[in-house]
């Protein structure tokens, strides 16, 4: 029997056959290592990459020990974002199909507390949530974090870089003394690790090396002047024409610098920092995922836990100072079976830090000449979608199918003409064929059953990328 294979842990049959159906047949490094020592209850540090496999680790610790007929919050996950939080969940809920009536409950910022108090009073077995909002329930007395046996700390050193730890440390103490805490993150620096010193207890640690096959990721190096980078990230643009990028700025106030130049010249292009409201940020994600947006600039801290699909490239508009954290950039793309390209602007006063990434890879960078580069022709600089956001989401009963409907009916679309359909509690977005949107949008309005989905009439509005 294979030790990568799920079979090898003490599994129930149950639970081996859902990991079976779900297409998880061999264990990845990080679940290969992590899950023994969870399984025998020991508090976990787990070092990994975004994608390398940790929901599904601590997902199958977390349910290897709940008892379904317990209806107390048995086990809490937290989490730096909503998106996370909601991509976690809906991991558990996958992991959790062998077991009926098992609960999951999201807990974020930016919907309504009273829904949540409900769901919490008639109980549940799971939570994932974000720092804060779990802080506002334990002030309302609302959540009860008394029976949590295990307790998960994801992204870790992105929710102390966002500022959590006060929050952090105040959900830790409503938990029992006596429980398991799982500590994962994608680095673990030394501040981190004295932060969390007091909430783990004679933890192991396992880490898995953040290196990337080097045949799937194309990189390439380009030296800059400092006033010349913004330009350049336009010059890559246009020579290469990714069909979306992600820009990594190391500061907040570059990330709006940036994004401002490149719509001024006609790219679709926004920018993702750490203090952005939570519907602006859903918005952005939204425009970015459905390809309504090319290029999304974000500092680190904003873009980690992100589960972004097909991205084309990486550029690294500012060098990073940290080796790893310039290999979870690159690591964005190149998923699966695609090709990756990772673009980086070096500064003469940032070939230091490179010197550091090629000491990481175990070898040099390869440079080339920026002025080499020329504007490829054919393809617009405009993303190929936009998007629509109708006002109105799951709590008005809606689903996917209920807008490509009423889009390819009334509003006279084909489905070709359709993208990705996002779901809020409140709202839904449709990215939708920039050619045709205005004169769908137009058609749909001028109807008898202007914005008429299953017998409602719901406002609606474009999107704008500033």
């Amino acid at each position: 029997m294979s030790t990568l294979s799920f079979s090898s842990l003490a599994l129930t049959p149950a639970m081996l056959r859902n990991l079976d159906s779900l297409g998880y047949h061999q264990m990845t490094t990080i679940q290969a290592q992590s899950l023994p020592p969870m399984l025998e209850r020991r508090d976990l540090i787990a070092q990994a990459k975004t994608g390398s496999g940790k929901t599904a680790a601590f997902g199958i610790g977390i349910l290897h020990k709940l008892n379904p007929n317990l209806l107390a919050i048995q086990a809490l996950v937290l989490c730096p974002t909503r998106e996370l939080a909601d991509q976690v969940a809906k991991e558990l809920r996958r992991l959790a199909r062998f077991t009926d009536n098992l609960k999951v409950l999201t807990l974020c910022g930016g919907t309504p507390m009273g829904p949540q108090i409900n769901s919490l009073e008639h109980g549940v077995h799971v939570v994932v949530g974000t720092p804060g909002r779990i802080r506002d329930h334990l002030g309302r007395g609302s959540i009860d974090l008394a029976r949590v046996q295990t307790l998960v700390l994801d992204e870790a050193d992105r929710m102390t870089d966002m500022g959590f730890y006060e929050e952090i440390s105040g959900i830790v103490s409503a938990c029992p003394a006596r429980r398991q805490t799982l500590l994962f993150s994608a680095t673990y620096p030394d501040d981190i690790r004295r932060a969390t010193a007091a909430f783990l207890t004679q933890p192991v640690e396992v880490k898995v090396e953040a290196q990337h096959d080097t045949g799937k990721i194309v990189q390439r190096f380009y030296a800059v002047e400092p006033a010349q980078r913004n330009a350049a990230v336009a010059r890559l643009l246009r020579h290469f024409r990714p069909v979306s990028t992600l820009a990594f700025c190391n500061t907040k106030i570059h990330c709006r610098e940036l994004a401002d130049e490149l719509r001024a010249q006609g790219f679709s292009a926004l920018a993702l920092y750490g203090d952005l409201e939570q519907r602006e940020r859903d918005e952005i994600l939204v425009q970015f995922s459905n390809q309504s947006c090319s290029v999304l600039v974000a500092t680190d801290v904003a873009a980690r836990g992100l589960d972004i699909q097909m991205l084309g490239a990486v550029i690294n508009v500012d060098v990073s100072k940290d080796a790893e954290v310039h290999i979870h950039r690159i690591g964005r793309c190149g998923r699966g079976q695609e090709r990756g390209l990772a673009l980086s602007l070096c500064a003469p006063n940032e070939k230091k830090w490179v010197k550091l990434i090629e000491d990481y890879q175990g070898g040099p960078v390869a440079w080339f000449d920026l002025e080499s580069l020329q504007p490829a022709p054919g393809a617009a600089l405009e993303a190929p979608m936009v998007t629509l956001c109708i006002m109105g989401g799951k709590k008005d009963k809606l689903r996917p199918g209920d807008l490509l409907g009423a889009l390819t009916g009334a509003a006279g679309l084909s489905k070709e003409q359709v993208g990705k359909i996002s779901m809020f509690e409140f709202m839904s977005y449709v990215a939708l064929d920039r050619r045709i949107a205005e004169q769908a949008y137009a058609r749909w309005c001028g109807t008898e059953s202007s914005g008429n989905i299953k017998g409602r009439n719901f406002k609606m509005r474009f999107v704008t990328l500033a």
